[in-house]
């Protein structure tokens, strides 16, 4: 916890901001299954395969190293590639022999007008409902490939969820993947609250949009991609395997990637400021009481004053109390 100003507004937060890749799920994508286009002939497969790796192998993203590593079981070499371009929230695109290559999802392939057979479409959609994301492989024409790439829920994610949402904490899910995707996952950890094909800079509107409504809102993220709304958020808080510049703008960092550790650190921030509380009241009490005897305040009627080392005493124990009061935090449970 890098500030007591998050600590402070840990427990007043009431919507909070989960990015799916690396925070609801593992952030370990694999690749499940790859359907060509029966118009590839097997002899173009090989250079397709060849142009594929080299396009992923360019990328940063990692759905692009589940797909390297599924191809990288075989021997490939590189095709050299022109003009290659990151397409943000979309894929990547590249020239080769003349003609354009294009890898990402399906909005990318709408862009770009590329005919997309019944076939393949029934099957990538088959592969969403099952919470798969589909990643499309096409030339300028049509697409030649789809991918369906898995990424595994964390066993506690559910569980968390539920916890927050117990605690009165609206959850919302935000994910570049499709509508269908989003949707299976989102009902599989139990959420209500779910948006689908969001872009980077969709992230920090969407936490501006809900900050606006009068809510105190918690963003947690892992990735680049999230910087902006960490920034943007009330409390920000990025995974302990997250990126580097997710951790350095984040308020808060969780050294385990387990999503139980949130309920906990917004436990953790309403007994902190309860315990401040106490600790303020007891010692206005030991002041309000003990200087006025201490000034001789009660001589006039009882004849009594406070001895100095009684006063001296008293001033200690009003420390020792406030310290033991805190301590009493290391035994709470969260």
């Amino acid at each position: 916890i890098k500030d007591a100003e998050s600590l402070e507004l840990g427990h007043k937060v009431n919507a909070i901001i989960l990015h799916k890749t690396g925070t609801i799920t593992e952030g370990k994508p694999a690749v499940t299954d790859l359907t060509w286009n029966t118009e590839v002939k097997t002899g173009e497969k090989l250079i397709y395969h060849s142009i594929l790796y080299t396009l992923e192998k360019q990328s940063e993203h990692p759905l692009a190293e589940a797909v390297v590593n599924k191809l990288s079981d075989k021997e490939r070499e590189a095709v050299e590639m022109e003009a290659f371009e990151s397409l943000t929230g979309r894929g990547v695109k590249a020239e080769s022999g003349g003609k354009s290559f294009f890898v990402g999802n399906l909005q990318l392939i709408k862009e770009h007008n590329i005919v997309l057979p019944e076939a393949l479409n029934t099957q990538a959609v088959g592969w969403q409902q099952s919470a798969k994301t589909v990643v499309y492989f096409a030339d300028q024409e049509k697409v030649l490939a789809v991918i369906a790439i898995a990424d595994k829920i964390k066993d506690t994610s559910k569980q968390a969820i539920l916890q927050l949402q117990q605690q009165n904490v609206e959850v919302y899910m935000l994910t570049g993947d499709n509508q269908q995707t989003a949707a299976a996952v989102a009902k599989e950890v139990g959420l209500q609250h779910f948006q689908a094909e969001v872009l980077p800079s969709d992230k920090a509107e969407f936490v501006e949009k809900l900050q606006q409504q009068g809510k105190i809102v918690a963003m947690v993220g892992d990735g680049i991609n999230d910087s902006q709304a960490l920034a943007q958020a009330d409390v920000s808080i990025a995974m302990g395997k997250g990126s580097d510049i997710a951790m350095d703008v984040a308020k808060m960092t969780l050294i385990t990637s387990d999503l139980m550790a949130i309920p906990k650190a917004l436990k953790l921030s309403g007994k902190t400021v309860q315990t401040i509380k106490q600790n303020l009241f007891w010692a206005f009490i030991y002041n309000v009481i003990g200087i006025p005897i201490a000034a001789g305040v009660l001589i006039p009627f009882f004849g009594f004053m406070l001895d100095p080392m009684i006063a001296g005493a008293a001033m200690a124990l009003s420390s020792v109390s406030v310290v033991s009061n805190s301590l009493r935090l290391k035994s709470s449970k969260l």
